[in-house]
């Protein structure tokens, strides 16, 4: 991550569950919260969880990332970010079926799952000032004849 989003004002705390909490982890994920004052300026605090709830004998652990961003005059935004317990389907291909494409193998990675979760929060935050700024696309009904 870029070392220049250390500066970081926002109040935050990261909680390990299921695992021993990780520096390079930590580190990635308050990177990742300094790195959203980017898009969003007003968060007044950030709460991230990183759970492995349990093991998987054939895939492994997978790394589950909740982010809850509290944000002035505004609902907390909440991003749980798990893996999917099945992959996505491909009806071209038959092995598509086989146990062991069930799970995404990118999640499996965790600064992979924490990178995804916080694009996700990123997303939703930009969403939350361009409400606050009334800049929100609407359809025009459809012109009757």
């Amino acid at each position: 991550m870029n070392a220049g989003w250390v500066n970081m004002t926002i109040p935050s705390q990261v909680t390990f569950q299921g695992l021993e909490p990780q520096a390079d982890l930590e580190a990635q994920v308050l990177d990742r919260i300094a790195w959203l004052e980017k898009f969003y300026q007003g968060i007044l605090s950030c709460r991230v969880v990183l759970d492995v709830p349990h093991r998987h004998r054939r895939t492994g652990r997978h790394l589950q990332v909740r982010v809850e961003l509290a944000v002035p005059r505004g609902e907390p935004i909440v991003i749980n970010h798990h893996p999917s317990s099945h992959g996505p389907l491909k009806a071209t291909q038959a092995e598509a079926h086989l146990k062991r494409s069930e799970t995404d193998g990118a999640h499996r990675h965790p600064h992979v799952a924490i990178h995804e979760a916080f694009d996700v929060a990123r997303r939703r935050l930009q969403n939350f000032a361009r409400r606050q700024r009334g800049n929100v696309k609407t359809h025009e009904p459809p012109a009757s004849s």
